[in-house]
């Protein structure tokens, strides 16, 4: 009778510990599937915010870039506009002096020199102009505000040395250089302004010496006037009186 007492008691001592494991073990079960779903809702959130602002980055990349693109094309459109209008009144001024040109070349005969020319040395393979050779023009310059109708001839040259195809270019910046220096200083207008260069040919001097290459490398200004001075008027000569007989 005592075994069974005891018996009973451990039975009833144990029963509540199974029946406590068993709920522990339950709620763990229920709750842990919730808890996991929890977790994958958070990861998959956190996945959308992250893909909504890669795709708001690249939307604001490709605006920037549409954005960029139209403003270039409203630049080059907007270039290509002045550049037509600088072309159309390029024309325009192009035909002006080639009318005023043309009138001109029709009397060219008419035209004298004034003086003798003025001649600007360079030096070897050189097109720029000198502080003295500035001086030089300077000379000539002034001259122009006592003309009215004048043109100038301005040739250019070189000496022997280099291609001939060479020689005519350096020629013509030569020449080039003492046109815009008068142009710019004296406002000789450019319709007034007869400019060749003939490179090598027409020397003054022996290509075979230092001194006459020299004196080869030159452009050489020449103005000219259709002005005609006005003849002296004639001496009126009065009879003499008649003596009286």
């Amino acid at each position: 009778m005592k075994h069974l007492t005891v018996a009973t008691a451990l039975v009833g001592i144990a029963l509540p510990l199974t029946v406590g494991c068993a709920s522990k073990k339950y709620v763990r079960n229920e709750v842990t599937p919730t808890v996991n779903k929890v977790n994958e809702l958070d990861d998959l959130t956190a996945k959308n915010t992250r893909d909504i602002r890669d795709v708001d980055s690249r939307s604001q990349q490709g605006i920037q870039q549409a954005t960029s693109a139209a403003d270039q094309a409203n630049q080059k459109a907007l270039a290509a506009g002045q550049a037509a209008d600088q072309a159309n009144q390029n024309a325009t001024q192009a035909a002006n002096r080639v009318t005023s040109l043309a009138g001109t070349v029709e009397n060219i005969d008419n035209y004298r020199p004034v003086g003798d020319p003025t001649t600007v040395l360079f030096g070897f393979d050189k097109s720029d102009l000198t502080r003295k050779d500035k001086q030089t023009l300077d000379e000539l310059g002034q001259q122009l505000a006592n003309q009215r109708h004048y043109l100038i001839e301005v040739h250019g040259y070189t000496d022997s040395t280099g291609p001939q195809d060479y020689n005519y270019q350096l020629s013509q910046r030569r020449a080039d250089s003492v046109i815009q220096y008068l142009a710019s200083k004296y406002n000789v207008p450019a319709h007034q302004i007869y400019v060749i260069g003939l490179g090598k040919d027409n020397p003054v001097a022996s290509n075979t010496t230092a001194k006459g290459r020299a004196e080869n490398r030159r452009v050489d200004v020449r103005l000219m006037t259709n002005t005609v001075e006005a003849p002296a008027s004639a001496q009126v000569q009065q009879p003499n009186s008649a003596q009286p007989q």
